[in-house]
């Protein structure tokens, strides 16, 4: 083997291999947040960002692509989150490097230089290497002849190291439909010392059960597209798609076999080991908790760089998850004070030079990770003494699995996630109801207006329009490149109707009345994309005998653009000529808002900090929405210092200066890219004020030419989006100035009932609630005497004795708490023992409650005031508890209140008998 290599010199090399001598190109790794993709939670695979490709939605320039891709697997199908920490190899976070063709090369390039690579470039030693080909064992695909004879052919490859395996194991499938094909696996036998079952019956062999051959490389050869479960077609171009887990083949290359003893994960446990104090001997002892930490702050690093801040839901979720569950796992080694930042910070420096996201966001990673912990150990003891609670509860009744609504209040109350709780139960041989707990945080999900499931993965209809685009790029009416897209200049365009599509299917005319789909040779209307809506217009055939409102914008195959909506008169026709038309006016109000947003960006950065960085945006002609990272909610002075500042800008009427440039290129200059969003390799940029940059955004929004255009601009709300996640609402143009008339009318209205000048209102006002407040303090002391005397003559006329216990059960009209339990009080005076009182009233939302009190020497007798408020309280729909001796139970039914103080008095007696 070669000289050692260091893990960023073999990820270099890897890219450097098929730029330098395989003509690839270097396409930077996406988000770990998939942009446009709502079928992932996250960014899983390699192959993700190029998803569209596979699929036929998009079309790139270049053939040939090489990248290392940031991936998560925690959540959903890929989730390796219960094995990290408890053996060498699993991760949350963990590169993957891959190289692809899109109808370009095939198996024999592919495997041709797979085997270079390894052998030559790493120099691994070529007899310790295997390699697997699909053979089907349901006996209806054919074998992968072609892959099998390529690997045979490689220098140095024994022919005895080339297996056949079956559809688990070599065969790739992107979905239930869809894309898919046969696939060789590259494996590394690490020598007999690592078989971990020794002595054991077991297959020691690739694919086998032990531990001695590891898969290291895996090579996806796509060929065709599944139809059904039994109807496989060839892809009209074939391509490939590899992927090789970046931290296992640093570990073989290294010789450490161990993912976490590399240089990539190693300095990590430094810094814990260093924090804790403990030698590596101790450390040894403890690799669980030491592995955990380094993972998951990694995973929390990249995350948050790229806009995942901890939260409640999703992908927040997850973020928050992670973060807590390194901190217990840190507390079982001594770090009891926050100290993830610390090995966080060792990610940034270590990984920074190649993922510069990391660099640029630091301190919004360091005290966004800090923050958690903080929050997590405010709560954490009261959570695991719940837990233990819970625990104590199973073993006296000898159950083995925990209740999955419990599970959720450990969470929801306690701050424990459901990954945390089962760590702590498997620790003592239990586990937990996982639906249970899933069921009950959906309900409340859905119950709070959740964030929506995730849609369809897309390309659902494309063959059609892959078909409608064959047709007219063989009649010559469409290039390869297909429709052309322009939505930045004109507002017009004219030309040949191309195809016409109704219900589904290619059709020569529609009828009014019809919704249809309209293929035009070019286009000037916005397809919906970074949170901008698509345009909205109109299309007309020349002689104006029909025309088709446009209603949104779609982009179902790679070269084709379909303007969506109905026919509003006449019968449109494929050939007819026609005249297309963007609504100006609504086009005019979404480019308001949109540079809005990009001013409202940069004025929140400059007030709160750099961390306050966009997270989710919706750009619609009548309003805006913009979600934005930060830890708490604005107050009035600071979101009136934000609304000045964008106005300010807008007076200062900058330039804003529209540009195309290559994605390296933007990003080396500073240009803010978003997260959740995708972007090529040309890009293009949103300069506001070039000269002395104001702004600096990547976007393929539409924007007015100078901020003055913007008019008046407007916050209607600020609030909470998700945890760690505020939302401002706005408006600007016409809406901000049918705003600033409908308050200004308003205040007018308000005038002329206070009878006083409009700047007199707050005068006038502050005196009116004076007075309503003096007013209030009278009624309150008025009916206090009245809730007295009600209570008086209840005391004279309604005690009862029942078995040697004083007994008063009444409703007091319109008492507060705070009366009620005076009340209560004043009967305890009266009956010092052996006294039970049940008062009732409805508070000032009419919402009726109860208190349950008892005297000290029944409590000591086993009388619990608890106990009675418990199912009584359901009786009013609410529930109840307290103290031993004084117990409040609270409902939404008024009519049930008397019925649930009997129902309490009636258990009560039935106690005592």
């Amino acid at each position: 083997m070669k000289k050692q290599l260091t893990g960023t010199q073999i990820r270099q090399s890897f890219i450097d291999y098929f730029v330098k001598k395989q003509g690839h190109t270097f396409v930077p790794s996406a988000s770990v947040v998939p942009g446009g993709d709502q079928t992932l939670l996250f960014t899983n695979a390699g192959m993700v960002q190029f998803k569209d490709v596979f699929l036929g939605t998009d079309k790139r320039p270049y053939t040939r692509a090489v990248n290392s891709q940031k991936c998560l697997r925690v959540a959903g199908k890929h989730n390796d989150l219960d094995e990290v920490g408890r053996d060498n190899t699993h991760h949350t976070f963990f590169e993957m490097l891959g190289n692809w063709s899109f109808g370009d090369y095939y198996k024999k390039e592919a495997i041709t230089w797979a085997w270079e690579l390894l052998t030559e470039e790493w120099g691994l030693e070529k007899d310790r290497l295997w390699a697997t080909c699909f053979k089907d064992d349901k006996g209806k695909i054919p074998a992968d002849e072609e892959a099998f004879t390529n690997w045979q052919a490689q220098p140095g490859m024994k022919a005895e190291h080339v297996l056949y395996f079956g559809r688990k194991e070599n065969f790739w499938e992107m979905a239930e439909t869809g894309p898919c094909g046969p696939c060789s696996e590259i494996h590394i036998d690490l020598g007999e010392e690592y078989c971990n079952l020794k002595g054991k019956p077991h297959t020691c062999g690739v694919n086998g059960d032990c531990r001695r051959f590891v898969e290291l490389w895996n090579l996806v050869f796509m060929q065709y597209n599944r139809l059904g479960p039994d109807e496989l077609i060839p892809l009209p171009a074939t391509h490939v798609d590899t992927g090789m887990g970046f931290e296992r083949v640093v570990s073989v290359i290294q010789g450490t076999y161990s993912n976490y003893k590399t240089d990539l994960l190693l300095p990590l446990m430094d810094v814990v080991m260093a924090l804790t104090g403990q030698t590596e001997a101790e450390r040894e002892t403890n690799l669980t908790p030491y592995r955990v930490i380094a993972d998951h702050a990694r995973s929390a690093a990249f995350l948050i760089a790229d806009g995942v801040v901890p939260g409640n839901t999703g992908r927040n979720y997850i973020c928050r998850m992670i973060i807590r569950r390194a901190a217990l796992f840190g507390s079982k080694i001594g770090l009891v004070e926050p100290f993830m930042a610390k090995v966080a910070d060792n990610v940034i420096e270590n990984y920074g030079d190649f993922y510069p996201e990391l660099k640029k966001n630091r301190q919004s990673i360091l005290d966004s990770i800090t923050r958690e912990e903080v929050r997590f150990r405010k709560t954490v003891d009261a959570g695991l003494n719940y837990i233990n609670e819970i625990v104590d509860e199973m073993k006296q009744n000898n159950q083995k699995v925990m209740d999955g609504t419990k599970a959720f209040d450990l969470y929801a109350t306690h701050g424990l996630p459901l990954e945390i709780t089962r760590d702590i139960l498997r620790e003592k041989d239990l586990d937990i109801d996982e639906a249970g707990f899933r069921k009950a945080m959906e309900e409340h999900r859905i119950a709070s207006g959740g964030d929506k499931p995730f849609g369809s993965m897309g390309g659902e209809d494309v063959d059609v329009y892959r078909g409608v685009l064959a047709d007219l790029q063989s009649k010559g009416e469409l290039t390869e490149k297909g429709v052309a897209f322009d939505p930045y200049h004109a507002l017009e365009t004219q030309g040949k109707v191309l195809a016409l599509i109704r219900e589904g299917e290619p059709a020569e005319e529609v009828n009014t009345g019809d919704q249809v789909e309209i293929i035009l040779p070019s286009t000037c209307f916005y397809i919906e994309s970074g949170g901008q809506v698509s345009d909205q217009g109109s299309i007309q055939d020349a002689a104006g005998s029909w025309e088709i409102a446009v209603e949104e914008m779609r982009r179902p195959a790679a070269g084709i653009i379909s303007h969506v909506g109905r026919v509003v008169r006449g019968m449109p026709k494929v050939n007819d000529q026609f005249h297309a038309e963007v609504d100006k006016i609504r086009r005019q109000d979404i480019r308001r808002n949109h540079t809005a947003t990009h001013i409202l960006h940069r004025e929140l950065q400059k007030l709160l900090g750099e961390h306050a960085r966009q997270a989710g945006s919706l750009v619609s002609p009548d309003y805006f929405r913009f979600d934005f990272n930060h830890p708490e909610g604005l107050n009035a002075e600071q979101l009136e210092k934000i609304e000045t500042g964008v106005n300010q800008a807008i007076l200062d009427n900058f330039k804003v200066d529209i540009g195309i440039k290559s994605l390296a290129q933007a990003k080396a200059e500073g240009a803010m890219a978003l997260f959740g969003e995708k972007y090529g390799e040309e890009v293009r940029t949103v300069t506001i004020n070039p000269g002395d940059p104001y702004s600096y955004e990547l976007c393929g929004g539409t924007h007015v030419s100078e901020t003055g255009e913007i008019g008046l601009f407007l916050i209607k709300s600020e609030g909470s989006a998700a945890a760690g996640v505020r939302r401002i609402e706005g408006v600007t143009g016409h809406a901000a100035y049918e705003l600033v008339q409908k308050r200004f009318h308003t205040l007018k209205d308000t005038a002329m009932k206070l009878e006083a000048a409009i700047d007199e209102i707050p005068g006038k006002v502050d005196k009116i609630l004076s007075e309503n407040s003096d007013i209030k303090k009278q009624m309150n002391q008025l009916n206090q005497k009245l809730v007295q005397e009600s209570f008086k003559r209840s005391m004279q006329d309604d005690v009862q004795e029942f078995n040697g216990v004083h007994i008063l059960h009444t409703v007091l009209p319109q008492a507060n708490d705070g009366i009620i339990r005076q009340m209560t009080d004043q009967f305890r005076n009266q009956y010092p023992t052996s006294g039970c009182a049940i008062l009732g009233s409805t508070d000032e939302n009419n919402k009726p409650f109860f208190y349950f009190s008892l005297t000290d020497d029944l409590v000591k007798k086993g009388l619990m005031a608890g106990n009675f408020v418990k199912e009584s309280s359901m009786i009013m729909g609410g529930n109840g508890g307290g103290r031993p001796n004084l117990a409040r139970a609270g409902g939404k039914d008024p009519s049930k209140l008397s019925d649930a103080i009997k129902k309490a008095e009636e258990d009560f007696k039935n106690k005592l008998s």
